[in-house]
């Protein structure tokens, strides 16, 4: 269940970090979404292509790649707000949160249905990208609903967050704690006991599948604890560590490339370098694996740069081809 916890951590980093992204700076242009998105499909498009292997095979993708337009859809849809806007018309505030619980209340009617759920993905190209086995859309269903709520909650705690810094309400540019002492040491206790509550509940769920079922709302516990302890202190918040920022730039990379690096037979097996020695084997595996997911990482950036250039029209051109070539692809694949 841990595990789950770390997926969940990264989608509330997407909806927080894309969130703070427009709202902060406003550009809602094709050129941001069509870098975005060729930054987290560079690697899996060539892995779908070269190891004949469904996009859903690699459901972290298709996953963060949805939640991202689900944000970029959000924020464009009139009217179009700012922190500067907002700044100027304080009404701005009340619609942004408008749209934000108008995305909960979204997520929460098409999480009650499953057969709704896949009407909206059962047509073709959709259904050729998410099924996954076959023309199974339950897999994407599954992922999908496990964690719904926590991208918007992401935005939620950007949004406070922010506003609370333009208010002055709280100042995040110093060493020192963002409340005071008192109120400082009930939060992370809380955070504490927040951590605690789920780490009890991981050890005694009777099942995958109960665990399942509350982990949609109890990973707002472990994910909000972490933040707070990392942030209300003044100390933690003005330390961090070099060598785990140099991990985070690659995460991304560090997830995909271990389906056929650290892994094997489709994630089932163990990739064997060195056979009747488990640890040297580990060892020697890891230092490969990390190796290739940085300079997968530094090809993408690279790329990205050169194939996704900020000028809109040269951008959309190469949209366009793009969209013909997988329709191409997606048409000899049937």
């Amino acid at each position: 269940m841990h595990v789950r916890v770390l997926v969940a951590m990264y989608l509330f980093q997407t909806g927080y970090g894309h969130f703070s992204f427009f709202w902060k700076k406003g550009e809602f242009g094709i050129v941001r979404v069509c870098q975005v998105m060729f930054r987290l499909n560079f690697l899996v498009f060539f892995l779908c292509l070269t190891m004949d292997r469904p996009y859903q095979f690699y459901y972290f993708v298709p996953l963060v790649s949805f939640w991202f337009l689900v944000v970029y859809v959000v924020m464009i849809i009139p009217p179009r707000m700012t922190v500067k806007t907002a700044a100027e018309h304080q009404s701005h505030y009340l619609l942004m949160t408008l749209k934000i619980i108008g995305f909960f209340v979204v997520c929460a009617l098409i999480g009650f249905s499953e057969v709704l759920f896949q009407s909206l993905f059962d047509w073709w190209p959709m259904l050729k990208l998410f099924a996954w086995p076959g023309t199974s859309l339950h897999e994407w269903w599954f992922r999908w609903q496990l964690d719904r709520y926590i991208v918007g909650y992401g935005m939620l705690f950007a949004f406070g967050y922010i506003s609370l810094i333009s208010m002055g309400k709280i100042k995040d540019n110093n060493p020192t704690n963002l409340f005071n002492s008192i109120l400082t040491i009930i939060v992370i206790i809380a955070s504490i006991l927040s951590i605690t509550v789920y780490t009890y509940h991981s050890f005694t769920c009777p099942n995958k599948p109960e665990c399942n079922k509350v982990h949609t709302l109890l990973s707002l516990l472990p994910v909000t604890g972490f933040i707070l302890i990392r942030n209300v202190p003044g100390y933690f918040r003005s330390k961090y560590s070099t060598f785990f920022a140099w991990f985070g730039k690659m995460s991304l990379e560090l997830f995909i490339a271990q389906y056929h690096i650290w892994l094997a037979n489709d994630t089932k097996g163990i990739l064997v370098f060195i056979p009747h020695y488990p640890t040297l084997n580990k060892i020697v595996s890891s230092f490969i694996f990390v190796c290739i997911a940085h300079e997968i990482m530094t090809i993408t950036m690279t790329v990205t740069k050169w194939v996704v250039p900020n000028n809109m029209k040269l951008v959309f051109k190469r949209f366009v081809l793009f969209c013909a070539i997988l329709v191409l692809l997606l048409l000899a694949s049937v």
